[in-house]
């Protein structure tokens, strides 16, 4: 059984996902997440579909990267 790095328990349909080369051991879908999802750098909300990225700098939505200073940046209408 492997062991989850977020939450430690010890699963034995634990799933491995690799970032980078580096392996990370999670026994669901949500420690995943909660460990790799980016941030939102207005917000703080993880980052689960598409978000923006504005001045290299990543946001869930285009209202929190108004917020920070990029109003370029637009939602699809």
């Amino acid at each position: 059984m492997q062991t989850c790095e977020v939450c430690g328990n010890e699963y034995d349909k634990a799933i491995e996902v690799t970032v980078n080369g580096e392996s990370h051991v999670f026994d669901s879908f949500e420690c995943a997440i909660h460990a790799l999802a980016p941030k939102c750098a207005a917000c703080g909300c993880r980052i689960l579909g598409h978000g923006v990225e504005a001045g290299g700098t990543f946001y869930c939505c285009a209202h929190c990267a108004d917020n920070a200073g990029h109003p370029e940046i637009r939602d699809r209408v």
